[in-house]
């Protein structure tokens, strides 16, 4: 079911009643579908569901910070000169 945001408003406690009852609540707000009112065991799965496969240590303040980055290639530089060659 969608909720107006100014009858979510005023009526809250119904709102969240039936988000209990009936699953997620969308708000919307001038017929935009705005936010989502979920259950906590529901809303706990799907934050545990969106947890990356393997920690990112790149993204971990307290992770180690002393990755091994691959060597970058030499390159050649041809001469150059601003006179003219002729």
């Amino acid at each position: 079911m969608a909720w107006q945001v100014y009858d979510a408003k005023a009526r809250f406690s119904e709102l969240l009643d039936a988000a209990l009852k009936d699953g997620p609540q969308v708000v919307t707000r001038r017929g935009v579908e705005t936010a989502v009112l979920v259950p906590i065991d529901e809303w706990k799965r799907l934050k545990d569901r969106s947890k990356p496969p393997f920690p990112d240590p790149l993204l971990d303040p307290n992770g180690p910070h002393d990755i091994p980055l691959a060597p970058r290639r030499s390159f050649k530089l041809r001469p150059f000169s601003f006179e003219d060659g002729e």
